[in-house]
């Protein structure tokens, strides 16, 4: 056997490697949970969980769990297509709990009794909801009752654990809208983001909002995101906060006015809550804030609309504004800013770190874009190649 040290490796060959050298050693080792899941799934693992009866001493995969007994350490896992192990030498797979099963229903079902596996950990709540949109399963019946009952208790969870759950979910789902829906039909979001929830029955006008209340149109505008980032979702999500707040009757229709600068607060105080760093903070509140200025860009003077354009989350306001009015009266077939020709990658693949240089080149290839003097993408990327080898020179 050799050392998968002595040539390039990957995380299963390494995995691999432990595995065999335990086993050769007279213990228990296979891999466990969410990599045998996904290879059943026919999905690429990111990492490699092993249990073992052996002592940790040294390990190279990025985690391992001591266990003196497998068929135990299943009956103690969340979720049944997270209980399942492949012993890689013999290429079997050990199922004790039924999650091959589960996994060819598409459904998420708690390893025994629902209520216990929640009242272990009340985090696992959230991660229920994160695995079903993640793979668009469903919750069995049991698993979706057993949160419904409990959900109040995710309250006992530490802000970070929510703040991670929450974005995790929103990023891996393959519809985020759908996790939104998913989160309040099992009375989590009502805890967790309950000013998200408020947002249920906030009517708007129809010749604007064709697509109904306020909570349908951030569910519409997190389905329809293509390129996600953490900025964009709580952008998405906290737009409108304002909106319950502020909402009036007046000259023959329903308002919103001031809702933007109440949510820039809201959004504050709720991403506060949630212990978000505060660069997170001030660039989210920042979109909200700014997202009903697009209407006057037509109006700006060139000086503004550059400054404007050079904002660091610039990128963000404009994706927001497209999802916003793609999500609404979809008047603008193109927005009234058109979309970049230039993305962060783009820069990235000519060499550029990343870092506020990424964010430089891609102001100034805008820039170019806007004013007219190029016209095509290809002369776009051919004149930023110039210019950053002229920097470099």
């Amino acid at each position: 056997m050799s050392n998968p040290e002595n040539h390039t490796t990957t995380p299963e060959s390494a995995a691999r490697f432990v595995t065999e050298r335990l086993q050769k050693n007279g213990h228990v080792a296979t891999f466990a949970g969410g990599c045998v899941r996904d290879r059943l799934l026919d999905k690429q693992p990111t990492d490699f969980d092993i249990a073992t009866d052996a002592l940790p001493e040294r390990r190279h995969p990025e985690h391992v769990s001591f266990s003196t007994n497998i068929e135990d350490d299943a009956h103690r896992r969340d979720f049944t297509i997270n209980a399942m192990f492949y012993d890689p030498v013999a290429d079997k797979v050990l199922d004790f709990v039924h999650g091959r099963d589960d996994l060819e229903k598409r459904i998420i079902r708690c390893v025994g009794k629902a209520e216990e596996r929640f009242g272990d950990d009340h985090l696992r709540m959230l991660r229920a909801v994160r695995f079903a949109s993640r793979f668009e399963f469903t919750l069995d019946a049991e698993t979706h009752e057993a949160i419904q009952t409990h959900a109040a208790q995710i309250q006992r969870i530490s802000p970070e654990r929510i703040r991670e759950e929450l974005t995790r979910t929103f990023m891996q789902a393959q519809r985020a809208g759908d996790a939104l829906t998913l989160l309040d039909d099992v009375g989590l979001l009502e805890h967790v983001l309950p000013e998200v929830a408020a947002l249920k029955g906030t009517e708007q006008p129809p010749q604007y909002h064709p697509e109904g209340d306020v909570f349908k149109h951030v569910v519409l505008m997190l389905n329809t995101m293509d390129e996600r980032t953490p900025e964009l979702i709580y952008a998405v999500l906290f737009h409108d906060i304002g909106k319950p707040a502020t909402a009036e009757f007046s000259d023959g229709r329903i308002r919103f006015n001031g809702h933007a600068e109440l949510g820039e607060t809201m959004a504050q105080t709720i991403m506060r809550r949630l212990r978000f760093s505060n660069q997170m903070i001030d660039d989210v509140a920042a979109c909200v804030l700014r997202h009903m200025r697009f209407i006057d860009v037509q109006k700006m003077r060139k000086a503004k609309l550059r400054r404007m354009i050079g904002a660091p989350v610039f990128p963000t306001e404009l994706e927001l504004h497209r999802l916003d009015c793609l999500s609404s009266h979809g008047m603008l077939a193109e927005p009234v800013l058109p979309k970049p020709w230039i993305t962060g990658r783009d820069i990235l693949g000519l060499d550029v770190k990343e870092g506020p240089d990424v964010g430089k080149w891609h102001r100034l290839a805008y820039d170019q874009q806007l004013d007219g003097v190029i016209t095509s993408r290809e002369a776009l990327l051919s004149w930023l190649a110039d210019a950053i080898a002229t920097e470099r020179d």
